[in-house]
């Protein structure tokens, strides 16, 4: 009767288990190949986004120089020119918005965007880590370090199939394979993906 109810047991933890991978994956595409790398000095400019922290400097007019952060509403507070949009504009975009807002009220105004906080481009690791979360990316990341830097495989973690999860400029989602030990072994370099922000580490159990 016990054998019964442990093999009863076994089935119903292992659907439930596939049940929570499947929730965090999410509706995903087909699985592809590695997409290519970005060209050294080809990159694209940094976009900001929620909930990044900028600091807006004004040559010679240090009252209207301030740091802010980028609020829900994807705008900022910017003394004369109250509310401006920043998410979704790159720093340059963003100084030309604010220096031509300003000009009304400062003559030439000379204006700099700093990110001073990439708080909105990261990367989440959940499943069988010492510890899930999200990790901020900020210089360039791959699979193997982002899993090292969350304390690395719990011992009982599937190394052999993990999934990258990404949205494609469609927003559909799309998969890539990642087996540790084959990458270990100098097999699939080009499996062990530069990150993207936005990206999620799946490491079933």
């Amino acid at each position: 009767m016990r054998r019964n109810r442990n093999a009863g047991r076994g089935i119903v933890g292992m659907l439930l288990g596939g049940l929570c991978l499947s929730l965090l994956a999410g509706c995903v595409g087909p699985k592809t190949t590695p997409p290519p790398e970005e060209v050294p000095g080809e990159r694209e400019e940094y976009v900001i986004g929620i909930p990044d922290v900028l600091k807006i400097v004004v040559w010679r007019n240090p009252e209207l120089s301030v740091e802010v952060p980028v609020r829900r509403d994807g705008k900022i507070s910017v003394p004369l020119v109250d509310d401006v949009q920043a998410e979704g504009l790159t720093p340059e975009e963003l100084k030309e918005v604010l220096t031509e807002a300003l000009a009304e009220f400062v003559t030439a105004p000379d204006v700099t965007v700093v990110v001073q906080e990439t708080n909105s481009h990261t990367v989440t690791v959940v499943g069988g880590v010492a510890r899930s979360g999200q990790i901020a990316l900020t210089r360039q990341m791959r699979v193997v370090e982002a899993i090292a830097t969350m304390g690395g495989f719990s011992p009982f973690a599937r190394k052999d199939r993990i999934k990258v999860i990404r949205a494609n400029a469609d927003g559909q989602n799309v998969e890539f394979d990642f087996n540790y030990g084959a990458y270990s072994r100098g097999k699939a370099p080009e499996s062990n993906l530069l990150l993207q922000p936005g990206d999620t580490i799946i490491v079933p159990e």
